[in-house]
């Protein structure tokens, strides 16, 4: 983990601009416009240059603008020798200075130097290069050795606090773009969510309703081959007439349903149960509003368990019962078992397994089987 300290570049975030408030980024071009100002004028004050020693000093002037902004572009593409290879020429730059004659910015282009190089390479390359930085400053400058060393530590200092700001800054930027990903997998995910929702609304309201249909024009379609009379080709078309207005109310029901206008479970069960002779509903606990998605489990359950009771058993006693809990909701159905009627062969068989997978998905259990002389429905769901 240390060694790792001392070789790792800074984050890419770290080193580039994204993130910077407009502050800091007007800070920078400040900062930068000083220095090539200071370089500007300690070249040009108080001296006497002829043209061509004017027009060397500006471009002087520029090759370290060029080789400063080289820097900071093979430092972010995390490039180590080019980058090197750049911080010697800067030093030379001031050496060059420095014997010409031009002590400030020499001193300028050293501290720069140390400081960003202590800032954008790793520690164990920029521990030579601020070496020889401070080398030449050292002796270009005629204070004790105190104040040097305490120069020098403060240059370090200073590098290595704009690094552990920088590298702040990237953590930050990455845990954002971390988090934005996270928020576009979940709405993602809750969209899916939602379509899988959608879809098996679509199957529980049709599947049945279409199935029984089916059965009563294919009755019809038998009896119109065989001649039969009239009067039993009419009550085909008109049971299939009346599952199809069924399936219709239940198709808005489930719409409503889906877009939050959800009729009380209660009223719903009560209204389910008068279609069905010899049934009855009671209701036991608290009642208070459920989740959608309980809710909706609750009546499809005993949407199912009703046809099914109509199928295999019609004209039996039916109870349904449902029950509050203080963290879950309990829905039996039960019938007292009779003989199975002439649309025990209709739908695909899949209702109640259907039942059972929407049943695991809220966290909660459906038990189906036979009870006493008749057959039982229990549905558990947390609400």
């Amino acid at each position: 983990m240390i060694v790792n300290a001392w070789t790792t570049w800074p984050s890419r975030e770290a080193l580039s601009r994204v993130g910077l408030t407009p502050l800091r980024l007007w800070l920078g071009v400040v900062t930068r416009a000083v220095v090539l100002g200071v370089l500007a004028w300690s070249s040009m004050a108080h001296r006497d240059l002829s043209g061509w020693q004017t027009a060397l000093v500006l471009v002087g002037i520029c090759c370290c603008g060029v080789t400063a902004w080289g820097v900071f572009r093979m430092t972010l593409a995390h490039r180590l020798w080019p980058s090197m290879g750049l911080f010697v020429l800067l030093g030379g730059l001031a050496l060059v200075a420095e014997q010409t004659g031009f002590r400030v910015a020499a001193v300028v282009l050293w501290c720069g130097c140390v400081i960003t190089v202590v800032e954008r390479t790793p520690l164990v390359a920029a521990l030579p290069v601020s070496a020889g930085a401070l080398t030449g400053f050292f002796l270009d400058n005629n204070d004790t050795a105190t104040t040097n060393v305490i120069t020098a530590l403060g240059l370090l200092l200073a590098g290595y606090a704009l690094r552990l700001d920088s590298e702040a800054r990237g953590s930050a930027q990455r845990l954002l773009a971390q988090e934005r990903a996270a928020r576009k997998a979940e709405g993602e995910s809750a969209a899916l969510a939602e379509r899988a929702r959608i879809a098996r609304e679509i199957h529980d309201v049709l599947a049945h309703s279409l199935s029984a249909q089916l059965v009563h024009l294919e009755a019809a379609r038998l009896l119109v081959e065989r001649g039969a009379p009239h009067e039993q080709i009419l009550e085909r078309v008109v049971g299939a007439r009346r599952m199809a207005r069924d399936g219709l109310a239940e198709t808005r029901q489930a719409l409503s349903a889906l877009r939050g206008e959800i009729s009380p479970l209660e009223d719903y069960l009560r209204e389910l149960v008068s279609t069905t002779a010899a049934a009855e509903v009671t209701v036991s606990g608290d009642s208070r509003p459920l989740p959608a998605e309980a809710s909706q489990a609750v009546r499809r359950v005993a949407q199912e368990a009703l046809t099914n009771a109509r199928k295999h058993a019609p004209g039996a006693k039916v109870m349904v019962r449902l029950e509050y809990g203080e963290d879950d909701i309990t829905l039996d159905v039960k019938d007292s078992g009779g003989t199975p009627g002439e649309l025990a062969g209709s739908g695909g068989g899949y209702g109640l397994r259907g039942m059972k997978e929407r049943a695991e998905l809220l966290g909660g259990t459906l038990a189906a089987g036979p009870y006493e002389e008749g057959f039982a429905v229990t549905l558990k769901v947390p609400a």
